[in-house]
């Protein structure tokens, strides 16, 4: 009849299943806009963002901390080349060939998975020409980004300064 060794009964293999992290990812994805598909008019298939669904459920079931979960996403690139970096002791040569031939160590490949969250959104560059068709879409990953980590649209002071917005127009640029 103790209250605290119930709840521990309870809640621990909750925590400990595999379904934690696909019941909790599913918030996640749902807040990064994940889909399997372009959307638009040319809803072409995203065949590999499976891999991202994959590394947030087990990110999650892993207990990862935010901020490193935060840092993969927006910079698990600068990261997995830092590691090779390392690794190839500064061979500048070798990071390249590393990134063209795929040779990366475990966490450095999660690591570029991870930023599978800024391939998110729509995306359509059929009847726009490629320099806008680029804008459209890194407009949207900005504002993405400040919906998902920042809660808040940034789309707003893109434009002009606003008295109570929390961010000005020239931190729209230079997250830009």
């Amino acid at each position: 009849k103790n209250p605290e060794q119930t709840w521990k009964q309870l809640i621990n293999p909750l925590l400990a299943s595999p379904h934690y992290g696909e019941r909790w990812g599913q918030h996640w994805l749902d807040v990064v806009r994940y889909a399997d598909t372009g959307g638009y008019s040319n809803d072409y298939e995203r065949s590999n963002m499976w891999r991202y669904r994959d590394y947030v459920i087990r990110s999650l079931n892993a207990d990862k901390p935010y901020d490193q979960f935060i840092v993969e996403q927006l910079a698990g690139d600068e990261l997995a080349d830092e590691s090779v970096r390392k690794r190839k002791e500064g061979n500048e040569k070798a990071v390249r060939q590393t990134r063209l031939k795929g040779d990366y160590s475990a966490e450095e490949s999660e690591w570029l998975t991870a930023t599978g969250f800024l391939r998110m959104g729509p995306w359509d560059n059929a009847m726009v020409k490629a320099p806008e068709a680029r804008q459209i879409y890194l407009d949207d990953l900005v504002n993405a980004v400040g919906q998902t980590f920042l809660s808040t649209t940034m789309r707003c002071f893109k434009c002009h300064d606003h008295k109570f917005d929390p961010l000005p127009t020239r931190d729209y640029y230079r997250m830009y």
